[in-house]
């Protein structure tokens, strides 16, 4: 399948009636055919109408019926999987392999919603049954389940054009929770987004359900988009981006006659604490191993490192030497945008220029308006506690080192911290009464604690949490990934003393599916 120029509302292949985009190839700028249009306010809105005329029978569709739509579209997705990776290649400068395998990886959770949808835990079934004898008033019968919100909107994501964009998770979790999705598809692949979302369209035809609950436009984020956001048809917002345009989304919602929710995944700089016997043992190779974790995908990861806190020595030493000499030799590498790579050397030189820090090293330098290159620096413990600019995310290969003069004062940078999605403690087995000073501090900063590992590479699994506190995420008790991804999109209904006969099945006496459920405090799938 080759892109058409087309975007897709409730079925139908639809073309733009506003201004023009182009993929681009970042390699060299050069413009990719065809032309796209965006959408003007009223096929947005359109889009956001049919989405809430499917809302009703979708949500009353049967939970198999659900499972296999999304089991659908992953076998259309597989079937166009060459053909959306050569476009994706040619339109963000990702290496084919890892394109491929983020192929694999939206599939599969496509496939795992679906089998979180047959399991029923999802549902949240919760029974206490009447006493009507208890004293001095009688207990009603109450029961609970949980109903999907409404329509949402998905603002795909940049960095990841298959995982993080038109079928990735944040549309598969809704899909799955019985919500319709309208995605606002990313300029920097949008031959990309076509192809794909043409297959989710097949696989809503071939599933049976209404049309109106997929939908892909290509839209003018802070005008257009925004308007989606305020739409009353919307119930929620998914989105994956800059910390400047995901506080828009979350200031347009709150705004509404009735506000709604923006799960909006933002900004992080990932730090990565190494302990002192750790660092005695292996420091050369921790300073490798970051450095490919740094630059790993031109550092355009949710989850690349930008800080790592060590203790003064001759451990941290070896491990600044490893490091400047991976940097100074990494390639320099082509970044998604044009707009990104600039964002991403002006943030560098301010960092580069601050009087606290002192540069490290500095890969070669890059070959184009689009292409980034790395760069490591360095600044004490007391310069970073004293200078919150030092923690700011810089989208990009680019790392500050911090030097503690104790372990306390490794303790108090992790305090002053922001929220993070993820922090990473290397640690051997002495060094763990330090690690369970640090543990506490983390959990207060953190969505995911990793150890002796890295972070880049989230592993989409039930228990997976991929957000954290502010500025990671716009709410820290959700997760974009993993299939807890579907409780942002949910919320309880209790019934009090309903007959039976009219009870929702999940919550009914016979457990006609056999859902796990909580009843009267005990867990059970029986009747």
């Amino acid at each position: 399948m080759k892109p058409t120029g087309a975007m897709y509302i409730a079925g139908d292949a639809v073309f733009g009636d506003a201004g023009i985009i182009h993929g681009t190839d970042p390699a060299d700028g050069t413009e990719l055919e065809p032309a796209f249009r965006y959408a003007g306010s009223g096929l947005a809105g359109a889009a956001a109408e049919r989405a809430e005329a499917a809302f009703e029978p979708f949500r009353a569709a049967s939970t198999e019926q659900r499972a296999r739509l999304l089991e659908l579209a992953a076998d259309e997705i597989e079937a166009v999987r060459d053909a959306a990776v050569e476009r994706a290649h040619l339109e963000t400068g990702l290496p084919v392999g890892r394109l491929t395998g983020e192929v694999a990886r939206t599939t599969g959770q496509l496939r795992l919603f679906a089998a979180t949808l047959r399991d029923g835990g999802w549902q949240g079934a919760r029974i206490d049954h009447e006493l009507p004898d208890r004293q001095p008033a009688r207990r009603p019968d109450v029961r609970t389940r949980r109903v999907p919100v409404g329509p949402v909107v998905v603002f795909a994501a940049s960095n990841f054009p298959f995982a993080f964009s038109v079928a990735g998770g944040d549309t598969a979790a809704a899909l799955a929770a019985g919500c319709p999705v309208v995605v606002k598809a990313h300029d920097a692949h949008p031959g990309t987004s076509e192809i794909v979302a043409a297959a989710v369209t097949r696989a809503v035809g071939a599933s049976g359900l209404p049309a109106g609950i997929f939908s892909m436009v290509f839209a003018d984020g802070p005008t257009v988009g925004v308007e989606l956001v305020r739409h009353p048809a919307i119930a929620a917002v998914a989105f994956t981006g800059s910390r400047a345009a995901g506080l828009a989304l979350v200031s347009a919602a709150a705004s509404r006659p009735v506000p709604i929710p923006v799960y909006a995944e933002m900004s992080a700089v990932n730090p990565v604490f190494l302990l002192p016997e750790r660092l005695s043992e292996a420091a050369a190779e921790l300073g490798a191993a970051f450095t490919g974790s740094l630059t790993l995908g031109a550092g355009q990861f949710c989850t690349n490192p930008g800080i790592v806190v060590g203790i003064e020595g001759p451990g941290l030493d070896r491990f600044a030497a490893a490091a400047r000499e991976a940097v100074a030799a990494s390639a320099p590498a082509p970044m998604l945008t044009r707009r990104i790579a600039t964002s991403y050397r002006d943030g560098e030189a301010r960092l580069a220029a601050h009087p606290a820090v002192e540069i490290v090293a500095r890969a070669a330098a890059p070959e184009g308006d689009s292409w980034g290159s790395a760069m490591l620096v360095t600044t004490t413990a007391a310069e970073f506690i004293a200078s919150p600019d030092l923690q700011a995310e810089v989208f990009g290969a680019t790392a500050v080192i911090v030097r503690a003069a104790s372990a306390d004062q490794l303790l108090d940078v992790a305090r002053a911290m922001e929220g993070q999605l993820t922090a990473t403690v290397h640690a051997a087995a002495p060094d763990t009464s330090l690690a369970s000073r640090l543990l506490p501090i983390l959990e207060r900063m953190a969505g995911r604690i990793i150890f002796n590992g890295w972070p880049t590479g989230v592993e989409v699994v039930p228990s997976m949490v991929h957000g954290g506190p502010f500025p990671a995420t716009s709410d820290s008790r959700t997760t974009s990934v993993g299939t807890m991804a579907m409780d942002r999109f949910l919320r309880p209904v209790a019934y009090q003393d309903v007959p039976d006969a009219l009870l929702p099945s999940a919550v009914r006496e016979s457990n006609p599916e056999s859902l796990p459920r909580l009843v009267d405090g005990s867990y059970t799938a029986a009747p």
